[in-house]
């Protein structure tokens, strides 16, 4: 009997340690589809965030980095757009996908809904209002 309740705890720890691996696939850095940008991915606690790695070209003609200046928040404009948190509390639910965080556009200063899945070296990122079919989805790259 203890045998076999080692081997149910064994085995749950293995499943357990398998599912945590697999909710890890989204970390590391992620092209946008444009290709202006890199989001770096990474993990607080459970939750999952992205912020702006990379831009193509971080700074305006004159020099200066490139500022934040449609944030609906008007003490945020002043912020370069350079490492801006895009992703917000996403959530692993167990099928490769991300749900219930936020993602925030720097070039219309509007935040949606979001949810992520990752197949492989494709991160497909779709931005909806209220529900997800009423939204856009965009693939990013993996960086390697």
């Amino acid at each position: 009997m203890i045998k076999k309740l080692g081997l149910i705890a064994l085995i749950a720890l293995c499943s357990i340690s398998a599912w945590a691996q697999n909710a890890d696939a989204i970390l590391g850095k992620w092209l946008n589809s444009t290709g202006e940008g890199q989001i770096h991915i990474y993990k607080k606690g459970t939750k999952f965030f992205g912020k702006l790695a990379w831009m193509k070209e971080p700074n305006e003609a004159n020099g200066k980095p490139k500022l934040d200046s449609r944030n609906p928040d008007k003490s945020l404009q002043s912020r370069p757009k350079l490492g801006i948190e895009l992703l917000k509390n996403f959530t692993f639910d167990g099928d490769d996908s991300y749900e219930d965080g936020t993602i925030y556009d720097p070039k219309s200063g509007k935040t949606y809904s979001c949810k992520m899945t990752v197949k492989g070296d494709v991160l497909k990122v779709r931005g909806f209002v209220g529900i997800s079919l009423l939204g856009r989805t965009e693939n990013f790259t993996r960086v390697k």
